[in-house]
């Protein structure tokens, strides 16, 4: 009984990292599976980071006409992902004494990894403008957080995560250097 309830602790303590290794093993067999098309050709053939988004994988069709063998695999990975990220944040809102920023970043982060998930479907603008709004809130409290802390190492990743975050934010919303969106 013993072993059991260690095995329990350690899958608890990695989950969020569990469920990112499976997030990337998901999207990854979605990459290689893409049939093709991108917004630099439409017959070009797999999936190419300077030219593809993540969301075309969640199209019934790929760009190039072809059926999305790739659908289920992305599916499953925005799935896990939004699970993975829903026990970050409950996980990370025990950790904070506050307990009005705690419930902040926990519900914020929950309803931002739905509406992250529901980015699959044809409400996909809506969704990432929703998403990406409750997980700028959650990410924000975490940081303030984070810059109280000794952890100075996180502060540097706090910021760069923000920064990342804003920056693809401002391209997909103004097509400013549209370019580079793919890749972040």
């Amino acid at each position: 009984m013993a072993e059991n309830s260690s095995s329990d602790n350690i899958a608890k303590k990695y989950s969020t990292l569990i469920g990112i290794v499976i997030v990337l093993s998901l999207l990854s067999i979605a990459i290689i599976v893409y049939p093709g098309g991108s917004r630099a050709g439409k017959y070009s053939v797999g999936f190419d980071w300077k030219n593809n988004y993540i969301s075309n994988l969640f199209g019934e069709t790929a760009i190039n006409g072809y059926h999305n063998s790739s659908r289920l695999w992305a599916i499953s990975a925005m799935f896990f992902l939004s699970i993975t990220f829903s026990i970050f944040f409950v996980a990370f809102s025990k950790r904070i004494a506050s307990k009005s920023a705690a419930r902040v970043i926990k519900y914020f982060g929950i309803a931002a990894m739905i509406c992250t998930f529901l980015v699959v479907t044809p409400y996909h603008d809506t969704m990432i403008t929703i998403a990406c709004t409750l997980t700028l809130v959650s990410m924000f409290y975490i940081t303030v957080f984070v810059f109280k802390s000794k952890l100075h190492f996180f502060k540097i990743l706090s910021v760069v995560c923000l920064l990342v975050f804003y920056s693809a934010m401002y391209i997909y919303y103004t097509g400013n250097f549209i370019g580079l969106l793919p890749i972040m």
